[in-house]
């Protein structure tokens, strides 16, 4: 929490200075986003140090074994997100944009750049969630503790966030603890409940994968990354159908994650430790 703290309140007094010298059509509460993340990651060195912990054990394997889990988490991303959105689609919640191009040369450059930006956000996030901060409270805490305090993190600063835009004229150096306020403010709002239920089975089912196999932060990046990917698509192919009957299966957040991702993924978690039950009964 200091971590986070520190790194938000850094990144609201350096945005304004950023606002003043690079003025680039960034918004000032996108630039405090950016910045925040990217404390976020720094802090994983002094942390690592902190704890003496090492790459390996953060879960990073050697190169060859890295990119080797990093295909297989693709894989277990596709198949694990895809029957969601199936369902959504053949429950009428999803319908396809018919406003798109969809050619060729358009499909596949959004195949290509959505699936580099979800890397991008998996490489920021599970080193992060599923690196430093469940490999520290595993430290101090059993593995189940550790694997519900992280996911409650991951899943409560997606909605850290406002959405107030002030214009550049009207910035001061004291603006962006002004939005800080404002996105703590919106963690006590009840209608962010479905996405997070829905993300926070997102961070447990990402530690159970991390801590049921050893040095498997590339399967973590992976899947995640994959999940990113199919959202990102899905919000570019598809138009939510504000008239479904079954509407209630998706949150606003993205008009994907919500109860239908929460209840497929804890069945999911239900399933891997009923099968592994099972085994450990037949050996």
């Amino acid at each position: 929490m200091l971590v986070l703290l520190s790194a938000t309140f850094l990144a609201c007094f350096l945005a304004y200075f950023v606002v003043l010298v690079w003025d680039d059509g960034l918004s000032f509460r996108t630039i405090i986003r950016k910045s925040t993340q990217l404390f976020l990651v720094l802090s994983i060195f002094p942390a690592m140090h902190y704890l003496r912990l090492n790459k390996f054990d953060l879960g990073f394997s050697a190169r060859s074994v890295f990119i080797k889990q990093l295909l297989q988490g693709v894989g277990l991303g596709f198949i694990t997100l895809l029957p969601v959105f199936i369902v959504l689609y053949l429950l009428g919640v999803n319908i396809i944009d018919e406003s798109q191009p969809w050619t060729l040369p358009w499909v596949s450059k959004k195949l290509v750049i959505e699936l580099l930006l979800a890397l991008l956000i998996s490489l920021f996030e599970e080193p992060v969630f599923r690196g430093i901060l469940l490999t520290g409270l595993n430290k101090k805490m059993s593995v189940r503790a550790a694997i519900l305090i992280s996911a409650f993190y991951y899943a409560i600063l997606h909605f850290l966030d406002s959405k107030t835009q002030i214009p550049t004229q009207e910035l001061n150096v004291f603006s962006g603890f002004k939005l800080l306020g404002e996105a703590f403010a919106h963690l006590l709002n009840p209608e962010i409940l479905s996405a997070f239920f829905a993300l926070f089975a997102v961070g447990v089912f990402l530690g159970v994968l991390k801590t049921q196999v050893n040095a498997s932060l590339g399967l973590c990046i992976g899947c995640h990354a994959c999940w990113v990917w199919q959202i990102k698509l899905s919000k570019s192919l598809f138009n939510t159908n504000l008239s479904s009957d079954y509407l209630y299966l998706v949150s606003s957040y993205d008009g994907v994650i919500g109860p239908l991702v929460t209840t497929w993924l804890v069945l999911a978690i239900a399933g891997y430790f009923l099968y592994k039950w099972l085994n450990y009964r037949n050996f």
